[in-house]
Parts: C-alpha cells; structure tokens; sequence
C-alpha cells in the first residue's frame, strides 16, 4: 500500500511523479522487451538488412548492425523532438529494445568488453 499523501493537480511533485512514472513504465516495457527480442523476426523490419545475413554473428556484421540500429535511433529521437508528423513511439521503444540487446550480444561475444562508442548511440 502506498503510504505518500496525494499531490494536488498541476503541482510541481505531480509533475515530477508522472515523470518519474513514465520513465520506470518505459525503462521496464525496454527490458521486457529485450528479453524477448529474436534478430531473425526483429531486425529486417527495424533496419534495412538482408533476413539471411542476420543469422550470422560475425563480429564486423555485429558492428554494422549496433551502427545501423544507433542511426535509426538518432533519426527517431530527432522526429520525436522536433515533433514530426511520422514519428513512431512504438518504433521508438523497438529500436531501442534491439539496441540494447544488441549491445549485449556484442558484449557477450567480446568476452564481456565494451567499447566507448557502444555507450554512447547518438
């Protein structure tokens, strides 16, 4: 049960609740998604990639697949700011559920390494 009082409407704490709120309900809905994302049925629909090269994990291919993933990112969190009319929250929130998971991929197969660039997508 939760214990806090309730914020009155149009407050600075209201404010400041619901952001807070939105951000865990997307962080989670991310890691869930992570959790089920499978590159085969993902990725072609996410970037322009070929189904069959997808089935690889070599590691330039692995590279080229974080890269492509960080543009489409940077190219949707653009649409959101500037408030375009073609922006996608549900793409948004794909992309970047496949970005991690492919991140940690690219991890696993460096033997847990991690490259400063893979910290820092757009």
């Amino acid at each position: 049960m939760n214990s806090r009082l309730p914020l009155m409407p149009g407050s600075a704490g209201s404010a400041l609740a619901v952001e807070r709120a939105a951000r865990q309900a997307i962080e989670r809905t991310i890691r869930a998604g992570v959790q089920t994302y499978d590159r085969l049925r993902d990725l072609p629909g996410l970037v322009r990639m070929d189904p069959a090269a997808c089935a690889t994990d070599a590691g330039a291919l692995q590279d080229l697949i974080v890269t492509k993933l960080a543009r489409a990112l940077r190219a949707e969190r653009s649409k959101a700011r500037s408030g375009h009319w073609t922006y996608d929250l549900n793409r948004h929130i794909a992309l970047r559920q496949a970005y991690v998971a492919e991140i940690e991929r690219q991890e696993s197969l460096r033997g847990g390494r991690r490259c400063m660039s893979d910290f820092f997508p757009g």
